[in-house]
């Protein structure tokens, strides 16, 4: 049967579709809208099927407030070109408008919404999909509940979003702290929040670095004493380069290989271990300092050496942050 212009425009207006996927979709249907939409909504999900391996490293992530409800959603994809469409952006506002009126606090919540035209979330994500030809997905769900909360698009790109929450109002100090959440990235809100498990591994690494540090320094030493440039026998890679430009003789590489060798075990066996503890235990407090945001130095204020916690103190002397949140596509 033959299929309108008209049909066509208002099934493209109720889908977002390409006029020639409508086309075909109302073709195959033979007019039939009901059926038409469900041939597209299939198109998308035999598309996400077997594009289910693909990386979804691009997308749109936003962030809204209403009242003292706040939440930042990430709809992914697989290109920056569909990611910065308008029809995925506003598919995005959609969806996160849904998941706003509804405050709904999961993201199996969220995809069982219903959409302002009537489809499921997760429905509207399937036929996007088949749309634009790629895998897309839901993530990045978080939210914030109470009073005094104030969110960010870092530089309106609608990459990496943040939420942040404090104790009394203040508009200001909440948009910049905000900032301060997405330009520097904490993993936490102070020392006590961080996870057991990160500072474990924070303080293992610490201290196999400390111990690897205090062996090639001890070794730089013996070499050195034997008239011999550490930087000529730093690896295997260095010391056959040095030996074929001539800089190195192979008895000179066999020297230092055995001296290496000799110091490190030496100074392996030595090592104290009150100083290693010492060292790595400094080193978790950097750690603390440059990652929990109340003790990272604040980015945005008049050039002094606060810390985020003085900062809002000398804008108020009770004011303090109570939570916050971040997401990001952006690889860091």
């Amino acid at each position: 049967m033959a299929i309108s212009i008209d049909d066509i425009k208002k099934l493209r207006a109720m889908t977002g579709a390409g006029l020639a996927d409508v086309k075909k979709a109302l073709t195959e249907a033979e007019g039939d809208f009901d059926r038409a939409k469900e041939l597209l909504r299939e198109r998308g999900l035999a598309i996400a099927a077997k594009r289910s391996d693909r990386e979804t490293s691009n997308g749109c992530v936003l962030v809204k407030k209403v009242g003292n409800f706040a939440a930042t959603i990430a709809l992914k994809c697989e290109t920056d070109f569909v990611a910065n469409g308008a029809d995925f952006i506003a598919l995005t506002q959609a969806v996160l408008d849904a998941a706003i009126a509804a405050q709904a606090k999961t993201l199996d919540e969220v995809k069982e919404l219903t959409l302002a035209d009537g489809q499921k979330v997760q429905d509207a994500v399937t036929q996007r999909s088949g749309i634009t030809g790629e895998k897309m997905e839901l993530d990045g769900y978080l939210t914030l509940e109470g009073n005094n909360i104030e969110v960010y698009d870092h530089m309106g790109k609608h990459t990496l979003c943040t939420m942040v929450q404090t104790n009394k109002e203040n508009a200001e100090a909440g948009h910049k702290v905000a900032m301060q959440v997405a330009a520097m990235k904490p993993v936490a809100l102070n020392a006590e929040q961080v996870d057991q498990k990160v500072l474990d591994e924070e303080y293992n690494t610490a201290v196999e670095k400390t111990k690897l540090e205090q062996v090639e320094k001890y070794v730089e030493v013996v070499l050195k004493k034997a008239g011999i440039n550490p930087n000529l026998v730093d690896s295997e890679d260095h010391i056959a380069s040095n030996i074929n430009k001539g800089w190195l003789t192979e008895e000179q590489a066999k020297e230092a290989r055995e001296l290496k060798e000799k110091a490190a075990a030496e100074k392996a066996a030595s090592l104290n271990p009150n100083m290693i503890e010492n060292i790595a235990k400094g080193r978790v407090q950097k750690f603390l300092k440059e990652n929990c945001l109340v003790d990272q130095e604040f980015q945005f204020g008049d050039g002094d050496k606060a810390s985020v916690a003085q900062w809002l103190k000398a804008q108020d002397k009770e004011l303090e942050i109570v939570a916050f949140r971040r997401f990001t596509l952006v690889a860091e």
